[in-house]
């Protein structure tokens, strides 16, 4: 009898696939559109939710914690260098930033249907270790700020904003897992 193998051997065997690569692609492509163009939903003037996360836990949830680390990677890479408001230069802790969310939306959304306690523990936990505790740190690095002067702010922030942002991941998730399944039913995986 044959062992299961893990989840990150699961994801990246993932990559063997054309499709994998494929949709994981037009996903990085879509995030890197939506983020140019601005899209955004805006709670009130100061709170904004942009809508671009919701295609690399998308990559998470198809494919797993590898491509969606690769996800995370090749968005905010390509990001950087797509994005006409670059001046600061690159600093690489915000690729890892997007790397850390590639992978926990991949730990919370693989091979499982996104019900909504799943997206609270994906969105949650990325809002708390991306974009409170990793960004706040690399705020301190690249513009010297203190980091306890930084967190409340951070804070509170994205716990104002998690409510809207696990709203549209559960929405935009299990209309992107239904429409990869009507497409790709019958299909046989390359």
């Amino acid at each position: 009898m044959e062992k299961k193998s893990n989840i990150f051997r699961r994801s990246l065997d993932e990559l063997k696939s054309p499709r994998a690569l494929v949709v994981t692609a037009m996903l990085i492509a879509l995030n890197l559109a939506m983020d140019l163009l601005g899209l955004r939903i805006y709670i009130t003037p100061e709170l904004r939710v942009s809508v671009g996360f919701v295609c690399n836990a998308s990559a998470g949830m198809l494919y797993g914690p590898v491509v969606g680390m690769m996800t995370g990677f090749c968005t905010d890479l390509l990001g950087f260098l797509l994005s006409p408001n670059n001046t600061a230069g690159y600093f690489p802790g915000y690729t890892i930033t997007a790397v850390v969310g590639g992978l926990l939306y991949g730990l919370w959304l693989y091979k499982g249907r996104p019900s909504v306690l799943r997206c609270i523990g994906a969105k949650l936990s990325v809002n708390l270790v991306c974009n409170i505790v990793l960004n706040s740190l690399w705020s301190v690095i690249v513009y010297q700020k203190g980091f306890w002067l930084l967190l409340p702010g951070k804070l509170f922030k994205n716990l104002c904003l998690l409510p809207f942002e696990v709203l549209l991941l559960w929405i935009v998730a299990n209309i992107v897992l239904r429409q990869f399944r009507r497409v790709f039913s019958g299909t046989v995986s390359s």
